[in-house]
C-alpha cells in the first residue's frame, strides 16, 4: 500500500512539474515571437499547471470524467480560437500544447518515466525551433518530399510483398533481398545527400569533401575539381578531394558491416589505416583554407531516393551480380580480380553489394581482396578526374595522392 501511494505521489509530482515548465516555455515563446501581443496565447503557466493536474485527477476517476474534461477544455479553446480567427491568427499550436499537457497525467501513471519525459523534451525543442523549422520548410523541395514518400511506399508497403524465392543460378538473390539491399545503400547515400544540401549549405572545402564523400566521393571529386579550375587554388582542392576518398573507405566499411560482418571485420584494419592516411594527407591542405565556401547548389547530385536513380542502381546491381557469377565460373579468382579493377572505373557500390549479398561460394578473403581492388581502382579514376576537370596545374597534386592511395590499396589487396 505504501509503495502504491509513493508511486501515485511521484506521478502527480512529475505531472505538475512538467505542466508548469511547459507553461513557462509557452510564456517564453510568446515573449520571444509575439512580444507586442500579450493576448496571443491560451492561458498562463498556472493555467497549464492546473490543466496537467486536472488531467491526472480526471484520469484517476475514470475514462468518462477524463473525456468530459477534455471536451470542456476543447470548448474553451474553440471560443478562444474564434476570437483569434477574427484577428487573422489561425494557429492551433497552443491547443495542441494544452492537449499534450493534459495527457501528462495518464502518461505518467500508465507508462515508464521515459515516455512523458520524451514528450516534454520534444515539446520544449519544437517550441524553441520555430525559426529553424521555418527556414527548413522554405528550403525543402516539394519534389524531394514526394520522392521520399514514393520510396517509403515501395519499401514499407511493397517490399514485404516481394517473393523470397531466388531468381536463378546466375542471380542467387530473391527480389525481396535485392530491393532491401538497394533501399539500405540508397538510404546511406541519402543521409549524406541531406547533410550536403540542407545542413552544410555554405561550408568550407574540407566539410564539402567529408560530407560529399559520404554520398559519392567520385561526384565530389568532379565538383571540387571544377571549382578548383575556377579559383585556381590547388591546396584547397587537394585537401577536400583526398578527404572525400577517406570517407569512401569508411562508407564501404559500414556497407560491409550491414550485409556481411565477417567481410567488414577483415576490411576494418586496412580501410581504417587508408582512411587515417588520407585524413592525414588532407589536413595540412584543407585546414589552411582562406574562408572561401562552396555553395550547396554546386555540389549536390541527384537525390539517391529518386525512383529512376534507385531502379538504375537495382539494374546495375543485377548486372554486376550476373557478371560476377559468370566471370567467377569461367575465369576463377583471377578473372574476378580483373573485373574488380575494371569496375573501379565505374560506380563501385553495385559491384560491392553484389559481392556482399549474392556469392555464398566465394571465400571471405576473395571478397575482401575484390572490394579493395575496386576501391583502389576507383581512386585511380578520381585521379584522372582531378586532372581532367581541374586542369593539370590545379589537379596534379590531388591526382598524385589519389594515385598513391589507389595503387597502395590495390597492392595490399594482393598481399592479404
Amino acid at each position: 500500500m505504501e509503495e502504491y501511494f509513493d508511486s501515485r505521489l511521484a506521478d502527480f509530482a512529475l505531472t505538475a512539474m512538467f505542466s508548469f515548465l511547459i507553461g513557462l516555455e509557452i510564456k517564453t515563446y510568446r515573449l520571444r515571437f509575439h512580444p507586442t501581443d500579450q493576448e496571443h496565447t491560451f492561458g498562463s503557466a498556472r493555467t497549464y499547471t492546473f490543466l496537467g493536474i486536472l488531467g491526472y485527477l480526471c484520469w484517476l476517476l475514470g475514462i468518462a470524467p477524463y473525456l468530459v474534461a477534455m471536451a470542456g477544455v476543447t470548448l474553451l479553446f474553440a471560443l478562444f480560437y474564434v476570437q483569434q480567427l477574427s484577428k487573422g491568427r489561425p494557429s492551433i499550436l497552443f491547443y495542441l500544447a494544452a492537449l499534450l499537457v493534459y495527457t501528462f497525467g495518464p502518461l505518467s501513471e500508465r507508462f515508464a518515466i521515459w515516455l512523458p519525459s520524451l514528450v516534454f523534451v520534444l515539446m520544449i525543442f519544437l517550441l524553441n525551433a520555430k525559426p529553424r523549422l521555418q527556414a527548413l520548410s522554405k528550403s525543402l523541395n516539394a519534389t524531394e518530399l514526394e520522392t521520399v514518400g514514393k520510396m517509403v511506399l515501395l519499401s514499407a508497403v511493397i517490399l514485404p510483398l516481394l517473393p523470397h524465392q531466388r531468381i536463378g543460378t546466375f542471380l542467387p538473390l530473391s527480389p525481396f533481398e535485392l530491393w532491401s539491399a538497394v533501399v539500405i545503400v540508397s538510404s546511406i547515400s541519402y543521409g549524406g545527400y541531406l547533410a550536403q544540401k540542407y545542413i552544410f549549405r555554405q561550408r568550407g572545402y574540407l566539410i564539402a569533401g567529408l560530407i560529399g564523400g559520404l554520398y559519392s566521393s567520385t561526384a565530389t571529386t568532379v565538383v571540387l575539381s571544377r571549382k578548383a579550375a575556377e579559383i585556381g587554388n590547388r591546396r584547397l582542392m587537394t585537401g577536400a578531394i583526398v578527404a572525400a576518398s577517406a570517407m569512401m573507405y569508411l562508407r564501404l566499411i559500414v556497407i560491409a558491416l550491414i550485409f556481411t560482418p565477417e567481410v567488414a571485420r577483415a576490411l576494418l584494419l586496412p580501410f581504417m589505416l587508408f582512411a587515417l592516411a588520407a585524413f592525414a594527407i588532407a589536413a595540412p591542405y584543407a585546414l589552411r583554407q582562406s574562408g572561401e565556401t562552396v555553395k550547396v547548389e554546386e555540389s549536390v547530385d541527384r537525390n539517391p531516393l529518386e525512383l529512376g536513380t534507385a531502379f538504375l542502381f537495382a539494374v546495375l546491381f543485377v548486372v554486376m551480380m550476373a557478371a560476377t557469377q559468370l566471370v567467377t565460373a569461367h575465369f576463377g579468382t583471377g578473372g574476378l580480380q580483373l573485373l574488380s579493377f575494371a569496375v573501379g572505373f565505374t560506380d563501385i557500390d553495385p559491384f560491392v553489394l553484389s559481392l556482399l549479398t549474392g556469392h555464398e561460394a566465394l571465400k571471405t578473403p576473395v571478397i575482401v581482396s575484390s572490394v579493395m581492388i575496386a576501391a583502389g581502382s576507383n581512386n585511380l579514376l578520381k585521379a584522372i578526374y582531378a586532372v581532367w576537370f581541374g586542369g593539370f596545374a590545379a589537379g596534379r597534386i590531388a591526382a598524385l595522392w589519389l594515385l598513391l592511395l589507389g595503387m597502395s590499396t590495390v597492392g595490399v589487396a594482393f598481399i592479404i
